[in-house]
């Protein structure tokens, strides 16, 4: 199999502006995210729709190709970055993994782990998931839940707490069964990521506000890795702050 990593990466953010060019430690973010996705294969690419970023990216030697500003979700940027990037290179890849431009400590093993993920030829998409040990992450509904095999074949994902532990008082629940947070990576087959684009937004997908309900919805096998590294997305100024002073870098 041959791998791609794309890094969406826009400008616009209400809570954020900017955030892919913010400086940590003598680098940028998005950088730092480049550098992280490289251990693990040399294609690597920035997509953005913005010239600053792509200028920035593209002074620094690394792979950026820009894209259209309104798609209305990160899966269909990705598709349309791998349909240019196909076509400048004249290279065909078979797995594309998705890393947020916000997430400088992506740990390459997470990576790893998803493109693993397409050994078996029936999964179609692959994502990664970290034991909730709290019951108020159980319950925070921007904490998105994920229930799977024993095998890892994804059964739901939801905002609300799954399993329902019936008969047993809240505090108890972890007591009696595990909890699984999902983690906004993936891994996509190529043809999969192509055609899940085309298809239109399904009932689930308009209840919870979970693109991955779609792809559930029309039977695609999303495959489930766990992993205990949660990671830590820098969302705002302040979690900047906190990535600043962690030591890590």
């Amino acid at each position: 199999m041959k791998s791609i990593i794309i890094i969406p990466a826009r400008f616009a953010s209400t809570r954020f502006p900017g955030k892919p060019l913010a400086d940590i430690h003598g680098k940028s973010m998005i950088m730092r995210v480049v550098e992280r996705a490289s251990k693990v294969t040399k294609d690597v690419w920035v997509a953005t729709d913005d010239d600053r970023i792509y200028q920035h990216v593209d002074n620094l030697g690394a792979n950026v190709v820009m894209t259209r500003k309104d798609h209305p979700s990160g899966t269909d940027r990705i598709a349309e970055a791998l349909q240019k990037i196909e076509t400048q290179s004249g290279t065909t890849f078979d797995v594309v993994i998705n890393i947020q431009g916000d997430e400088p400590f992506i740990l390459t093993e997470q990576v790893e782990q998803l493109i693993e993920s397409f050994n078996d030829k029936n999964v179609d998409i692959a994502t990664l998931a970290n034991p909730l040990s709290s019951i108020d992450s159980i319950e925070d509904p921007n904490q998105v839940k994920v229930i799977f095999t024993p095998k890892g074949r994804a059964i739901y994902f939801s905002r609300s707490p799954i399993p329902f532990v019936r008969g047993v008082d809240k505090a108890e629940w972890t007591t009696k069964t595990s909890f699984w947070g999902h983690i906004g990576m993936y891994g996509y087959r190529a043809d999969a990521l192509r055609t899940i684009t085309q298809l239109a937004p399904s009932s689930l997908e308009l209840c919870e506000s979970l693109e991955q309900l779609r792809w559930l919805e029309n039977d695609y096998h999303i495959h489930v890795s766990t992993t205990n590294h949660k990671g830590m997305g820098i969302d705002t100024p302040e979690d900047l702050k906190r990535a600043l002073e962690s030591g890590e870098f």
